[in-house]
């Protein structure tokens, strides 16, 4: 059979399960910009965002024998995708320094930025915020976990996704600081 862009996900599937090299190409462009932002909300960089992707698909096609069509095969992806993301961040974990956590304030962040800044503007700040400091940030305030699921999925205590989560608000409040002050000054 040849496999092209009309191909069905089931035909692909049923492709893929029997090796064909052309119909994991096309799965995978079909899927790669809609699985690329799981790993994009989680890492600073799109190199090592679409290392895990790869890694994603790697696993994808070995589990997909294992899909039972119970929902919906992109929401399938998209676990798996999510799933070696995490697993990389709890990996990254076990090299990272221990920070003091008794010592973590929250400070709130204000929300001038909505009138000056775009959302493509706002995560470009999210992205540079170091690895384990958007992780919490992009599980908490984008996906909606409370920090007692963000713990058991990275591997840290639930103090640790507090101290991480006030510090990434921290520092994205430094960051849009000069965005506050324009404003600040345009409605004196």
């Amino acid at each position: 059979m040849s496999y092209g862009p009309n191909s069905t996900d089931g035909e692909l599937r049923r492709g893929c399960l029997k090796g064909d090299r052309r119909a994991q190409q096309v799965l995978y462009q079909r899927y790669y910009g809609k699985l690329l932002g799981i790993p994009m909300r989680y890492t600073s960089n799109r190199e090592e965002a679409n290392a895990l992707l790869n890694q994603a698909f790697f696993q994808i096609f070995r589990s997909l024998e294992d899909y039972r069509e119970t929902g919906s095969f992109a929401g399938w992806m998209s676990t798996i995708t999510f799933r070696v993301t995490m697993d990389h961040l709890r990996m990254e974990q076990r090299y990272r320094e221990r920070f003091s956590l008794e010592t973590a304030e929250a400070r709130p962040v204000y929300n001038f930025a909505e009138s000056q800044l775009h959302a493509e503007d706002i995560f470009r700040h999210i992205q540079k915020l170091p690895d384990y400091l958007q992780a919490v940030f992009s599980l908490y305030v984008i996906d909606g976990y409370k920090h007692e699921e963000i713990s058991a999925m990275i591997g840290i205590t639930v103090s640790a996704s507090k101290w991480r989560l006030a510090k990434a608000r921290e520092l994205l409040q430094v960051a849009l600081e000069p965005y506050y002050n324009n404003n600040k000054g345009q409605s004196a």
